[in-house]
């Protein structure tokens, strides 16, 4: 007779046990998203709005984040891209925005990896790239195309 979960089994419930714990933990959130890429009306923190904005954000602990952009709209219009209404599909579960946002991006200017983290910021209108949760907000910003005249 074989005995449930002996040996292997064991080990085996244990990782499986531990995959699902980790997925529920790391699934992108809307609350996230906001933390991350949301800034509207744009924050006035002088003139150094990426160092600043990186930082009041925690995105540069444990390491600088070597790329975050910032959209300027509201929630709803950002969110409308969700819908058929203010966005369309981009393929890979993506969805691209109808009309442009206006958008800053921060990047790493380079050297150390550790705070106090250093960036050079860009802020133009562009198309947005999201993907979205099943309750029609967004969970993932994937890129932006800046509009050509």
């Amino acid at each position: 007779m074989m005995m449930p979960f002996k040996g292997s089994g064991l080990v085996l419930l244990t990782f499986l046990v531990s995959v699902l714990a980790l997925g529920a933990y790391c699934a992108p959130t809307y609350k996230n998203f906001l933390t991350q890429h949301y800034d509207n009306p744009k924050s006035n923190v002088g003139k150094q709005y990426c160092d600043a904005m990186m930082k009041k954000r925690g995105l540069d602990k444990p390491a600088c984040k070597e790329v975050n952009s910032f959209i300027h709209d509201t929630k709803n219009n950002i969110k409308a891209v969700c819908t058929a209404s203010g966005g369309k599909d981009y393929g890979n579960g993506l969805r691209i925005s109808l009309h442009p946002f206006s958008v800053t991006t921060c990047k790493h200017k380079g050297g150390s990896t550790r705070p106090p983290c250093r960036y050079s910021d860009n802020k133009s209108s562009r198309y947005i790239v999201i993907a979205c949760n099943e309750k029609g907000e967004p969970v993932h910003f994937d890129e932006s195309i800046i509009v050509t005249v």
